[in-house]
């Protein structure tokens, strides 16, 4: 998965410009509605973060190409769009501020 990239194309929302937070979410996911509040927190207070919500059953063919497997799994881009973290269930706002920085220090790489 490491040369797996998503793009706006894909997502349907611009990236962000150090890091997007990708949530796959189901309808009825208690978990994501935590979730999409932690993400969009950290959106919302990180400049050049991004966050998209996507709902797994409408994007089947994305979730079997990147093997998400139960919501809420979040993916955490760097700003070209390679997959640098994935977690499953609800994230903590520190976890997702770390994440975002080492997405951050990847476009160096």
């Amino acid at each position: 998965m490491d040369d797996d990239r998503l793009d706006a194309g894909v997502l349907g929302v611009p990236l962000g410009t150090r890091a997007t937070l990708v949530q796959f979410s189901t309808a009825f996911c208690a978990p994501c509605r935590a979730t999409r509040q932690v993400l969009r927190a950290v959106a919302a207070g990180e400049p050049g973060v991004a966050h998209v919500e996507l709902d797994a059953e409408s994007h089947l063919e994305l979730v079997r190409r990147l093997d998400v497997r139960s919501t809420p799994t979040v993916l955490v881009l760097a700003a070209d769009g390679r997959v640098v973290t994935r977690a499953s269930g609800v994230p903590r706002r520190t976890q997702v501020v770390a994440a975002v920085d080492r997405a951050a220090d990847a476009r160096s790489v």
